[in-house]
């Protein structure tokens, strides 16, 4: 059966925070019935997982991780075992026991940490619905059922499916102030955008943000919540920009305070180009876009760079737009991840980048190198 694993991105949108709590922690326990000899720690950053410690099963299939500077707060972790993510709260002091017989994901326990007892309760329920549908689903894609066999597999589905989405929302409800609600907040079955109903969603979040902001005020994920919260708005009110510009409009900072609107480039073909200083590749992708922009600097139609800087750090992306020369547009929100810029373009990952006409359509997404010239050698024509 396919294994599940879900985006965790979102849940962890800022760095981990020390405090006057022990910065040590331990995550030990046993898995057995699986041939997997390796167990991986995986730390959840904002634009990646990455795999931080491996651990070798003894012959019993024991393992020990310990972490030396785990947050005060409670963090996100996977524990990756047999290729499957086991989610963790991890905060310092905490002594975890992680452990399971058969498939982890459907069997694991954990004793030790509260917060990642009740992500546990929703994670593991959530997992086993989402492998319930997949299975209907491809009972539904057999050939040689009759009609009265697929509306019934049909009508299973549906149940399943909304039995799931209840769960999940009594779930967030019911633990309202716990980080495993945020947690619950950013899961989505197979072919879902929204947790429920798209903007309306926003219910949701506020009351999680609130609860959570009481029991956790110095947690990292609040700032987080708080910005998605602020992109649902922030789309709600900027509906009528979409249907003027045929594109969500910004309007955000340069390096010198002064505010620049992406829509103010009209008649220009622009690059609209998302990138963070804190990623390690964007020096290279700045060079190569230097040249192009050198080499359309006097084309017959005009073409703009407005390159959105998601970090929030002001030095660090002034000084990296001063260091590397960048010729272009250069603004910011200093929002981070919680930028509205983020949910109004639906970004995924860094580095993006959208190609708009000098019409304002957007004409290509994330193109780059001599994708990108042969583009521009049409529109600037």
């Amino acid at each position: 059966m396919k294994r599940f694993t879900y985006c965790t991105t979102l849940m962890a949108s800022v760095l981990l925070l020390g405090g006057c709590r022990s910065q040590k922690a331990t995550v030990a326990g046993r898995f057995v019935g699986s041939e997997a000899a390796e167990i991986y720690l995986e730390q959840v950053t904002p634009l990646s997982q990455t795999v931080i410690d491996t651990a070798r099963l003894d012959d019993a299939g024991n393992y020990r991780f310990r972490l030396n500077k785990a947050a005060e707060t409670p963090t996100l972790y996977n524990l990756v075992y047999n290729g499957e993510r086991i989610p963790l709260l991890i905060a310092g002091g905490d002594r975890l026991t992680v452990g399971a017989v058969g498939s982890p994901v459907r069997n694991y326990t954990v004793e030790g940490s509260e917060e990642t007892e009740l992500l546990r309760q929703f994670y593991q329920a959530y997992v086993i619905g989402a492998q319930q549908l997949e299975e209907i689903a491809s009972q539904l894609a057999q050939a040689g059922l009759t009609d009265d066999q697929r509306r019934e597999l049909a009508k299973s589905y549906t149940a399943e499916y909304y039995r799931i989405r209840r769960e999940q929302l009594r779930f967030i409800v019911e633990n309202k102030s716990s980080l495993a609600a945020v947690y619950a907040l950013y899961q989505r079955l197979p072919g879902d955008t929204h947790l429920f109903n798209g903007d309306s969603d926003v219910v949701y979040f506020r009351t999680v943000a609130d609860a959570v902001g009481q029991r956790y005020p110095q947690t990292p994920y609040l700032q987080p919540l708080l910005g998605e919260i602020a992109r649902m708005d922030a789309r709600i009110s900027l509906t009528s920009q979409v249907t003027e510009t045929g594109y969500p409009d910004l309007d955000m900072q340069d390096i010198y305070g002064k505010r620049v609107k992406l829509s103010s480039l009209t008649g220009k073909v622009v690059l609209l180009d998302f990138w963070s200083a804190e990623v390690g590749n964007s020096n290279t992708l700045n060079a190569e876009l230097k040249e192009t922009y050198k080499k359309y600097a006097s084309a017959p139609t005009p073409f703009e760079v407005y390159q959105v800087a998601l970090d929030t750090s002001k030095p660090a992306w002034i000084t990296a737009v001063q260091e590397q020369q960048l010729p272009w547009i250069s603004v910011s929100d200093l929002r981070g991840r919680s930028s509205a810029a983020v949910g109004l373009y639906n970004l995924q990952k860094l580095p993006a980048n959208f190609l708009i006409d000098k019409e304002g359509t957007i004409v290509a997404k994330d193109i780059y190198g001599k994708s990108l010239e042969q583009k521009l050698d049409q529109l600037t024509k």
